[in-house]
């Protein structure tokens, strides 16, 4: 799977390696995503999937012994789809059936979908750190250079196809409720890439915040840009825009 705006679809395929069809609407949900669709063609007779409440077996679609633990495909499907439809059009029944799992052993891994929401953000959040590390250690040590890099490599993620806009950045539009265990993981989040923001920024010679608020508002202008406006939008010049405020206010305008 990609990252960067932590990107989350990928080409998902059934477990013998075929391609699913997107689009299945069900019960007023979206059941969507290429991943552990079932088919009537494909059951077999019930076997031990590690699924259901004390060992029992479940009925399961045909599939190699390796199968996946059902808390990883949970985890995975459920991260597919409220990445590509949100969080709230997507419910727990849908997670169930596209994962090959039933609610009770959803729930026997995760206490709630809000929990479920969250632990998400929290993988998608350790992803962009370790992408952050990534493409500043290349700068060495060197602040602006870092500055740059994160830039640079920000605008070739952002125009990937495959981009939806940051997930952290979606979840908390579409989640209001402050209490609420994955808003709260979106906001910390944020406060903690605008705090590496103003101490690089810091660093490489700024006087005061200004640069880090101009750098921390292009970044999230320029995910929802990616959005609304595709790929072929303004997203192209987020590089160049971070240059130019840099060069403005460690250079004196130059």
């Amino acid at each position: 799977m990609s990252q960067g705006l932590l990107l989350d679809p990928g080409d998902w395929k059934n477990d013998l390696g075929c391609e699913r069809p997107f689009g299945i609407i069900h019960g007023g949900e979206i059941l969507t995503g290429n991943s552990h669709v079932k088919e009537s063609t494909a059951k077999m007779a019930t076997r031990n999937s590690g699924d259901a409440v004390g060992g029992d077996t479940e009925a399961a679609v045909c599939a190699p012994a390796s199968k996946r633990p059902a808390r990883d495909r949970i985890f995975e499907t459920a991260r597919e789809l409220f990445y590509q439809h949100g969080i709230r059009a997507v419910g727990v029944d849908t997670i169930a059936s596209e994962a090959d799992a039933t609610k009770m052993t959803l729930y026997r891994n995760f206490p709630s979908k809000d929990e479920l929401v969250a632990e998400v953000l929290r993988e998608q959040e350790r992803e962009y750190w370790a992408w952050w590390e990534e493409v500043t250690a290349c700068c060495c040590t060197d602040p602006r250079a870092q500055l740059e890099a994160i830039f640079d490599a920000f605008e070739t993620k952002a125009c990937n196809k495959d981009v939806h806009g940051c997930p952290l950045s979606n979840a908390a539009i579409e989640l209001h409720e402050e209490s609420h265990p994955a808003q709260v993981v979106s906001v910390n989040y944020k406060k903690e890439l605008y705090r590496r923001l103003k101490d690089l920024t810091r660093h490489a010679g700024a006087k005061d915040e200004d640069l880090a608020d101009a750098l921390m508002l292009l970044m999230e202008g320029a995910s929802g840009a990616r959005v609304t406006l595709g790929a072929e939008g303004p997203i192209r010049a987020v590089a160049r825009s971070a240059r130019a405020l840099i060069r403005f206010h460690l250079d004196g305008g130059c």
